[in-house]
């Protein structure tokens, strides 16, 4: 698809969030803001499958030494611990 520049002005605060946001989201300002727009066009559902990918990219290394490396995750508490982990009487 082809791209088209636009120009925007806004105040210094909503482009140091800009910034900050896109790079916590490890993407450019341009990529962050086209996703807002086509999260508030409708294209919700792609966006989300894009971050999902995004994400997964991201922690892949943190998902196969948690599932095929390491140790097999817990589904079950311990004995004395709620679903949350915490022990009984520590609240």
């Amino acid at each position: 698809m082809a791209k088209t520049q636009l120009n925007v002005r806004v105040d210094e605060g909503t482009a140091r969030a800009a910034r900050e946001r896109a790079l916590a989201r490890g993407m450019s300002v341009n990529r962050y803001i086209e996703e807002l727009v086509k999260q508030d066009t409708g294209e919700v559902g792609h966006t989300f499958v894009e971050a999902a990918a995004d994400f997964m990219k991201q922690y892949e290394s943190v998902f196969a030494e948690e599932f095929e490396g390491g140790a097999p995750a817990r589904t079950k508490p311990r004995a004395g611990e709620d679903r949350e982990g915490a022990r009984e009487g520590r609240h």
